[in-house]
């Protein structure tokens, strides 16, 4: 448990309050340990949270048309209405019986499938949580929370209360925590969580906490009318297209990783004249997608060069790039052109953190070459990439990577061009 969520909300709750702590065996088990545990306080990062609604989109692909049909039917209801039944608002009679129908016929089984027929409350901290992702779970009747935090800050610094959730804030300062914002938008954090110094490293403490004792997160963000706090992206990685668009590559990802399709996204464009990105696709997803479509591929390089595969993921692309126009802040980010890595991107190479969070520096010096290739008029780029194995050993993917454009849409009334 090499996480301070954990020792927070698994071993320090555990001692004030008394519940029983259940992990899942391993990674590939969590669905089936979920089921078999049936938890009423859950706590995971967003990756566990896209994984298991990933493993859900697969199956209802695989089922009947019949099935199918009224899946996506009430699943419209749910993100309609869900969340707002969830929090307690007034919603039609009539809405409020075609959702009492969708959680007996699609919500109900599916949180069972799910193992969280019986949660009362479900916190998820590490990473951003996607909007899409986050409704979706609450629309099914989730109780699903944010929480933000550093391991600095023993992961205490915002708190979603009830009935006060936005899809796309990490809530208020939580009680006795003071936060405020740097003239650079830098989230500043103090109060009596906060850590003395780092041991034995007196030269980062001066770096992380300003002459007034608040601690630099790093992070960029902003408070709306309501005193929530918005999450922007890490201060570092938020930037400005050549037209001074905002470019906040988390934001466009998270949205990206909310298809199934899509397993990993990395963005770039800061000092640039568009966006651009790389893509994992989802090989479970993608993979079941291709045999219903009688499409034979040799592995994850190959299926993920298919030409069909493009045009998946294209389209993916694009939607986000018909959500992105509605956003003054955002439009001038929508992505333009796009390549599929021949790779998963992976914490023994270097490339994510243990909690899987995209290394983007590193990425970026790896990948140079392939970047290069999205901002020219190439429409491939030859890359070879050395990779470490499970066992130890060491080995090297090679692939001649398609280059392909996006559709952008020109922006609505009020947002900056596109």
């Amino acid at each position: 448990m090499a996480w301070v969520g954990d020792h927070l909300f698994s071993y320090a709750q555990a001692m004030v309050a008394g519940f029983t702590i259940n992990c899942p065996e391993s990674g590939e088990t969590v669905m089936t340990d979920l089921r078999e545990i049936g938890p009423t306080y859950y706590f995971a990062p967003p990756r566990v949270f896209e994984n298991l609604l990933t493993q859900v989109m697969i199956r209802m692909e695989d089922a009947g048309w019949f099935k199918r049909r009224i899946f996506h039917k009430y699943l419209d209801v749910a993100r309609r209405v869900g969340a707002d039944i969830l929090d307690g608002r007034p919603v039609s009679a009539a809405d409020r019986f075609q959702y009492r129908l969708g959680s007996l016929l699609v919500y109900g089984p599916l949180k069972n499938v799910l193992g969280m027929s019986r949660i009362r409350v479900a916190y998820t901290a590490g990473a951003a949580i996607g909007p899409d992702l986050f409704r979706f779970y609450r629309s099914i009747g989730v109780n699903l929370k944010q929480l933000y935090g550093q391991t600095e800050t023993c992961a205490y610094v915002c708190l979603q209360p009830d009935g006060q959730i936005k899809l796309d804030s990490v809530g208020v300062p939580a009680p006795q925590v003071e936060v405020k914002l740097a003239d650079s938008g830098e989230i500043l954090v103090k109060g009596p969580m906060l850590l003395k110094a780092y041991y034995k490293r007196p030269d980062a403490t001066a770096e992380s906490l300003n002459d007034e004792g608040y601690f630099m997160t790093g992070d960029a963000g902003y408070f709306d009318d309501e005193g929530h706090l918005k999450i922007i992206d890490r201060a570092k990685d938020v930037g400005k297209l050549n037209d001074d668009s905002m470019f906040a590559p988390n934001y466009i990802e998270n949205k990206l990783k909310f298809f199934q399709h899509v397993k990993e996204a990395v963005c770039f464009g800061n000092g640039r004249d568009y966006v651009t990105a790389f893509i994992n696709i989802e090989l479970e997803a993608v993979g079941n997608w291709a045999e219903r479509k009688g499409l034979s591929y040799s592995g994850y390089t190959d299926l993920a060069q298919r030409p069909e595969v493009y045009e998946l993921i294209r389209e993916c692309i694009e939607q986000i790039n018909a959500d992105l126009v509605a956003d003054p802040m955002m439009s001038g980010s929508q992505v333009r052109r796009f390549l599929i890595l021949h790779k998963e991107l992976d914490a023994d190479d270097g490339e994510l953190t243990r909690t899987r969070k995209v290394r983007r520096k590193f990425i970026a010096e790896r990948y140079g070459a392939l970047i290069e290739a999205l901002y020219s008029d190439r429409n491939s780029q030859y890359i070879e990439t050395e990779v470490k194995y499970e066992d130890g050993r060491q080995g090297r993917i090679s692939a001649d990577l398609r280059i392909e454009d996006c559709k952008t849409f020109p922006p609505q009334a009020g947002s900056r061009a596109a």
